[in-house]
């Protein structure tokens, strides 16, 4: 059985690497439609359509242009994340995705940090590196 570090990881936004990744995180959902009917004795559904959603945490790099400055807020994007790095034979999952938020925030003892928002369009795919 495999395990991963979390610091194997990466994300791309197309081919450039997002620069400074503190964290990610990418979700996949399916909506369920009921299809229960009188008579029945227990509700009954049929899988619906699927949808992901992704967030990265960084610190800010104003000169990462191809990476994060191609997150501005309405503009689609390809995705990917890549859990266990990129190298052949790596698995990373794949999608397009219009980001949806961009955060730049501070504190006074600490390092300014980014992070982004974005909402899957279409289906998110697994594949191999």
């Amino acid at each position: 059985m495999a395990t991963h570090t979390g610091s194997e990881g990466t994300v791309k936004s197309g081919a450039n690497a997002i620069a400074e990744i503190r964290s990610y995180t990418i979700s996949e959902t399916g909506d369920t439609i009921e299809d229960s009917s009188m008579g029945d004795s227990s509700r009954t559904y049929k899988a619906g359509l699927k949808t992901f959603t992704a967030s990265v945490e960084c610190f800010w790099d104003e000169t990462d242009t191809t990476g994060q400055g191609s997150f501005d807020v309405g503009s689609t994007v390809t995705l990917n994340v890549y859990p266990e790095g990129a190298t052949t034979g790596d698995i990373y999952y794949t999608g397009s995705a219009i980001v949806t938020g961009k955060t730049v925030n501070a504190t006074f003892d600490g390092m300014v940090e980014a992070s982004f928002t974005l909402q899957g369009t279409g289906a998110l795919s697994e594949s191999t590196v």
